[in-house]
């Protein structure tokens, strides 16, 4: 998965005259925090590029954010985006090893979001992918929530992460349940303190409705297309480019090569790997950890790109069709907003999903597309053309609109209040 740099984020963000023209109604407040669960250079990802996206449309409106986290190993980093930026903190940034291996707190983590004091905000906004949106505001602060995902491993992946986890096979597996159950407690009730939720797909929106009782509106996170080369030749290989981690199931894509005899490039590391490297066969060849400058080579010539995990929204497979690449994906999740399946009849479709996270469904996935030779019928302009709605300036102009919206119902909602003594609780007229 790719990162813009600020620059790129920057230029991409600026809509010029489709920006939306302020008037004195939705004119966005002076004191904006914008939170996120941690800044470190070991987080790089999807959610960190929204967070970056989010500071340049804000600082581009003359807003640039107070910004807040649990621990911050960035703004001392030179650079970094972050470098020399003012970011308030929790407990957990002295705690030790706090800000390089901060998941190990992780059943401190809600008491620790709540302890940021954000007082001075008018506007609150935070990235959720764990514990963010917890934060305490007051009813005269706006608190609106972009959420990537509910927490995966204490809601329907909490079974799949048990059965991995190197701390159940220690004997721990009681504790961690009851941590996670209280996890879950905390979660639902933390989501009823956010007035505003936006999701980054149809599939979190649908988790947030399952999980929190609450509506969402959908945001896709942008993504930096521009960066992608779409028009070189086709090799004889295909690309799976994620971390390394059980949920992905790399595990499934390497066995169906296997069986297959096709040619399979992995990029990516993490806990996996050592276990991946074991299951490969003589075709499957793990590369490690790839430079940006590589894997846009790679993603420019690959036959296709698979990839077999559950996502939320799934940044990379989109990447993979901003260079002219068909993706052959799970058909669930985030991957039903970005791919044009061809077995749905799409017009100009992008790639191919399969219906079940098993071996046998990737095979007989592979083996059709191989069959038909699909990468030679698939037109690489209209894969990249399709990509192309996803870009961040897209992405700056719906997020831009929702905030002002929110901000002024919001408004109005508080001038309510102030003018109808009647209409507050506990008070008689």
């Amino acid at each position: 998965m790719l990162v813009c740099s600020r620059n790129e984020l920057r230029d991409f963000v600026a809509l010029g005259p489709k920006r939306l023209i302020a008037s004195e109604n939705n004119a966005l407040p002076r004191r904006i925090t914008l939170v996120h669960e941690w800044f470190t250079p070991r987080s790089t990802g999807g959610a960190e590029l929204v967070v970056e996206a989010i500071d340049t449309l804000l600082t581009d409106l003359g807003r640039q954010p107070q910004l807040a986290a649990l621990v911050d190993g960035e703004s001392s980093r030179p650079g970094s985006w972050l470098s020399q930026r003012s970011i308030l903190t929790s407990p957990v940034q002295g705690l030790p090893w706090g800000i390089s291996h901060i998941q190990q707190y992780l059943p401190l983590l809600p008491i620790a979001i709540e302890q940021l004091d954000l007082g001075a905000a008018e506007l609150v906004i935070s990235s959720n992918h764990l514990v963010a949106k917890g934060v305490l505001t007051s009813p005269d602060q706006l608190h609106i929530s972009y959420v990537h995902t509910p927490v995966r491993y204490a809601w329907d992946q909490m079974h799949a992460y048990l059965e991995r986890s190197a701390l159940v096979r220690r004997g721990l597996g009681p504790l961690i349940r009851w941590q996670l159950h209280a996890l879950r407690q905390w979660d639902q009730l933390t989501a009823q303190r956010v007035d505003h939720l936006i999701a980054n797909s149809r599939f979190t929106a649908r988790r947030i409705r399952k999980f929190w009782g609450r509506e969402a509106e959908v945001i896709h996170p942008p993504v930096c297309v521009e960066r992608f080369r779409w028009t070189l030749e086709r090799e004889d290989f295909y690309l799976c480019l994620c971390r390394l981690v059980p949920y992905k199931r790399v595990d499934l894509v390497v066995q169906a090569f296997n069986r297959l005899g096709l040619p399979l490039l992995v990029v990516g590391d993490g806990p996996e790997r050592q276990y991946l490297e074991a299951l490969a066969g003589p075709t499957v060849t793990l590369l490690g950890r790839q430079s940006q400058q590589q894997v846009e080579a790679l993603m420019a010539r690959c036959r296709a790109f698979v990839f077999a995990g559950l996502e939320d929204f799934g940044i990379a497979p989109v990447e993979a069709m901003a260079s002219g690449a068909p993706v052959i994906a799970f058909g669930r999740g985030g991957l039903l907003d970005t791919v044009r399946c061809v077995h749905q009849g799409a017009t100009d479709p992008t790639g191919l999903l399969f219906p079940d996270q098993t071996v046998d469904s990737i095979e007989q996935a592979l083996q059709w597309f191989a069959d038909r030779q699909l990468w030679r019928q698939m037109d690489p302009e209209s894969i990249r053309l399709w990509a192309e709605r996803f870009r961040p300036e897209a992405f700056g102009s719906r997020f831009e609109a929702a905030v002002r919206r929110a901000w002024l119902a919001h408004q109005q909602g508080c001038a309510v209040a102030a003018s109808d003594p009647g209409r507050m609780p506990g008070l008689m007229v």
